[in-house]
């Protein structure tokens, strides 16, 4: 989702709390990767794999000269022959250590075994984000959390997911010249070319 969209939609959701939330749910995360060099894994449940938002976080860590965003996809299922970039099993969570992040998206209730992985990892020093669908075990396994109980005048998981990569990227402090400062600066005229006109009395 480029710049523009981004505007847009949170232009359509001004006044809902959403992208304040998601902002602030960014710069969690950002400050938990940034200084640590990176090291963010990024797991799914069993029915739900979040690759679209892996996706957006590596366009987003090009963009913003920020690699550390950069996640690690962790996989319910890895097949023989799969690329490296989605080779990575869950045993990885087993590994997580301190200094990394561990980012859940879990629309529905995980499955006893990933709860044990991730509260390992916890255990062990790794910081725990997630975007969750309201389950309270997630929810308090997460150092920080960002609910998406899904009604019909709610935004789904995905668009809370769009919202926090772009937002990720975002915001961040000024670099000496770069790609950063011009998405900032294209962020910024996207917000204005797209806010309303001032009223004229």
């Amino acid at each position: 989702m480029d710049a523009v969209r981004v505007a847009l939609l949170r232009e359509v959701l001004a006044g809902t709390g959403w992208p304040a939330a998601t902002r602030r749910f960014a710069g969690v995360l950002r400050s938990s990767v940034v200084p640590q060099g990176g090291g963010l894994l990024l797991v799914g449940t069993e029915e739900y794999e979040p690759w679209h938002l892996a996706a957006h976080l590596v366009d987003e860590a090009a963009w913003s000269g920020q690699p550390e965003l950069t996640p690690t996809l962790v996989r319910h299922r890895v097949r023989p022959g799969d690329p490296a970039q989605l080779a990575v099993g869950l045993g990885r969570l087993e590994a997580a250590r301190r200094g990394e992040t561990l980012l859940v998206v879990a629309p529905e209730r995980p499955d006893a075994g990933l709860l044990e992985r991730v509260h390992d990892a916890r255990r062990a020093g790794a910081t725990v984000l997630a975007l969750d669908g309201g389950d309270p075990e997630v929810h308090g396994l997460a150092h920080e959390a960002l609910t998406v109980a899904e009604r019909a005048d709610e935004v789904d998981i995905d668009t809370v997911q769009h919202l926090v990569s772009a937002a990720a990227g975002e915001n961040s402090l000024p670099v000496a010249r770069g790609r950063r400062r011009f998405r900032d600066r294209l962020s910024r005229l996207a917000d204005q070319l797209t806010s309303p006109p001032p009223a004229r009395w």
